[in-house]
């Protein structure tokens, strides 16, 4: 898990982009998530939102925590039905997000006026968190290998 989290790590500052799913043009808070993911084949397949994310990490055996924990993936919305934000566990007290920005922040520029980019933030900063699920990784990521 230590690689994974330091992988996520080397995206700190990169610009909030909407619609954003790679580290070249920016990343949205759904991007930056599947982009951790997909790193170590752990990405449900597709170009998902949050709430696809969340429903499907589920789906492939996530395993929803009343506490979070280092790799989990934090859910934020009204409810777990109505998604609106995702973010990554890096520890049990912080998450690294994409975020700062929303649907008008469409470039470099527009997130450079909102500071908006990848950030480690505590996880507790957010009243809305309503799910924490731990996707089902392969064995060689949680073995620390």
């Amino acid at each position: 898990m230590k690689s994974l989290i330091e992988y996520a790590m080397r995206f700190v500052g990169v610009p909030y982009v909407w619609g954003g799913s790679n580290p070249m043009a920016g990343f949205d808070c759904s991007g930056f998530i599947q982009w951790i993911l997909q790193s170590v084949g752990a990405d449900p397949q597709g170009d998902q939102g949050a709430q696809g994310i969340h429903d499907l990490l589920l789906k492939a055996g996530g395993l929803p925590l009343k506490n979070p924990q280092a790799g989990a993936i934090c859910f934020y919305g009204k409810n777990p039905s109505q998604i609106t934000h995702v973010s990554f566990c890096i520890t049990e007290h912080q998450i690294i997000e994409a975020g700062g920005g929303g649907a008008n922040t469409t470039s470099v520029s527009e997130a450079a006026k909102h500071d908006a980019c990848v950030r480690v933030r505590p996880i507790d900063g957010r009243k809305d968190l309503v799910e924490i699920v731990l996707p089902k990784y392969p064995l060689w990521v949680t073995s620390g290998q």
